[in-house]
């Protein structure tokens, strides 16, 4: 079936954006790979799930708080930079995997392989949903010792519960190939794209690793009613985050902010954005690379004014930022959040910790290391 779909979804994949967020016309070019969320090397590691199609096995594994990049690849294969012809082509032995970075510190190992089984019917040899080869084999591929102890025992305990021998790998990585641009963060350019993934487990893993009660406590961002809006926010904030407007180019607060800080929802004040991902793209607004997390937003399809788009929406408070546009720095990942100012409240750095947002002034020194 996904062999079926690659035509379909390269053709998909080729997205039609503007070099603005609101009215001009878009433009053809060639998505580019998105960039993996950054954080502090030392408190990351690293595994690598094959669970039958890499689409949706990359995209449940996105969902889940702890998880902070992914890369889509071939792994344990006999060969040297295999393409997808040749992983199809069953000659070359590699298996469809996803590469998951993750913080320790936020999510556990052991969570993380009980919910990929959730994903997987782990008794099944070389086949999952509709695909079948050893392409689509199932496995967890370790880096070290101590992570394929882990592994190896989290999977005994679960194979107690099936009937039927499971036919999960558990050996450590030989080798892993990032697989060609088109595949990378696949459901995300193509929304309701093939998907062997039952649609409910994405919303299952955005629910399973939630904040300990007592930071979800201390974080005190809550959607508010628009008639409470409507009196604190001005017209424009209002217009541009509760009715989808768009602010004039060049005339709008933050467009040519330089300053250090971090850019927060004009509705919760939940972090959005930091100065370190910003970048001058000329377009009129203000432009980031990403944001903060991929948790924080919502990314939906736009075909309004007769164009095709990505509209990108505040998670907590669904308010309406911008647009997502593939034009951005290559070096900085492709992309360009292009987000009204009337969405956003800027901290500068001097006042971040005074206004409770302190535990990000490490994430405007992380260029600077």
């Amino acid at each position: 079936m996904k062999n079926i779909l690659i035509l379909l979804g390269v053709i998909l994949g080729i997205a039609v954006f503007a070099a603005s967020c609101g009215d001009s016309k878009p433009k053809s070019t060639e998505i580019k790979e998105k960039n993996e969320t950054v954080m502090d090397n030392k408190n990351v590691k690293e595994i690598y799930f094959a669970g039958g199609c890499f689409w949706g096995t990359e995209h449940f594994f996105q969902q889940i708080r702890g998880v902070v990049g992914t890369e889509v690849g071939y792994a344990n294969g006999n060969k040297e930079n295999p393409t997808y012809e040749e992983v199809v082509s069953h000659t070359t032995g590699f298996a469809e995997t996803v590469k998951v970075k993750y913080d320790p510190e936020q999510v556990d190992l052991k969570l993380l392989i009980d919910l990929y089984f959730k994903t997987i019917d782990p008794t099944s040899l070389n086949k999952q949903g509709n695909d079948r080869g050893d392409q689509y084999r199932t496995g967890i591929y370790s880096t070290d010792e101590e992570t394929e102890a882990i592994v190896k025992a989290e999977v005994q305990k679960l194979a107690k519960n099936y009937n039927k021998p499971v036919v999960v790998e558990t050996i450590p990585l030989k080798n892993f190939y990032k697989a060609e641009d088109y595949h990378q963060d696949y459901l995300d350019k193509n929304p309701g794209g093939y998907c062997h993934i039952e649609p409910g487990l994405f919303e299952m893993a955005r629910n399973a690793n939630p904040l300990p009660k007592k930071q979800t406590k201390e974080m005190k961002y809550q959607k508010k009613d628009k008639a409470v809006l409507k009196k604190e926010l001005t017209a424009e904030q209002y217009n541009v985050t509760q009715e989808n407007a768009t602010e004039r180019a060049f005339q709008n607060e933050y467009w040519d902010e330089t300053r250090e800080g971090i850019y927060v929802d004009i509705t919760t004040g939940e972090p959005l954005f930091i100065s370190t991902d910003k970048f001058e793209s000329g377009c009129g607004w203000p432009s980031f690379s990403k944001p903060i997390s991929k948790q924080l937003i919502d990314e939906k399809l736009d075909r309004s004014y007769g164009m095709t788009r990505v509209e990108v929406r505040s998670k907590t408070g669904d308010a309406h930022l911008g647009h997502v546009f593939n034009d951005g720095p290559e070096d900085k990942g492709g992309l360009r959040y292009c987000i009204n100012s009337a969405s956003l409240k800027f901290i500068p750095k001097a006042e971040m910790k005074d206004k409770g947002y302190g535990d990000y002034i490490s994430l405007l020194e992380k260029d600077k290391k």
